[in-house]
């Protein structure tokens, strides 16, 4: 048992939640502290700093990174929510829901795509549920948002509903607005994230 700790404890994986270079540590919960000891003496010399949730919330969001149960839930088709690359149609056996991906799928170009909002002010905040406006039309709302601090403004997570095909060409066609508070603001929509689209950050 004892081995089989220290073999968890040293589990690391190569993955970010934050849109940039990291992992993440699996260790055995009597090991936290200890584990937590080491990587600030180790950190202290490179300028570690401790940083909680709302750091977290902020950083994914730039990067667009999706949050099962706030920003998309089971009403919402991997298609429309950006995440048809997490599913292979293709994968022996099919998987649950593959029948349902597929019939979306069929129907054409998405006219429903979760799309990343940045406020062009970069007073106002965001916090969610707030009305976006394509051309002065309500087109979807808010979902989960919180202040880009390398973007400069506030930015989130909206689910929007074109009613026709929704491509890069619709977006870049429109003028974008959010209410906030009964004001309506200039923002910019994407399907890409407006932090670092290329991935460079990741793969560096």
């Amino acid at each position: 048992m004892r081995d089989r700790h220290r073999l968890r404890a040293r589990a690391v994986h190569r993955i970010t939640y934050l849109g940039e270079l990291g992992y993440e540590l699996y260790i055995p919960t009597e090991q936290a502290l200890h584990v937590y000891d080491r990587l600030v003496d180790a950190g202290a010399h490179v300028g570690l700093r401790h940083a909680g949730l709302k750091t977290l919330a902020s950083c994914r969001m730039e990067k667009g990174y999706r949050d099962y149960g706030h920003d998309i839930d089971n009403t919402d088709s991997v298609l429309d929510a950006g995440l048809g690359f997490a599913v292979d149609l293709k994968k022996p056996n099919g998987f649950l829901g593959k029948d349902a991906v597929l019939a979306h799928k069929a129907k054409g170009p998405l006219s429903r795509r979760l799309l990343q909002i940045l406020v062009k002010d970069p007073q106002p905040m965001l916090f969610h549920a707030e009305p976006v406006h394509r051309d002065g039309v309500p087109v979807g709302y808010v979902r989960a948002a919180s202040y880009g601090h390398t973007l400069g403004g506030a930015v989130g997570l909206a689910m929007i509903d074109a009613g026709q095909p929704l491509d890069a060409k619709w977006i870049e066609a429109g003028t974008w607005h959010v209410d906030i508070a009964g004001t309506l603001y200039p923002a910019i929509a994407s399907l890409r994230p407006l932090f670092d689209p290329e991935n460079k950050k990741i793969k560096a």
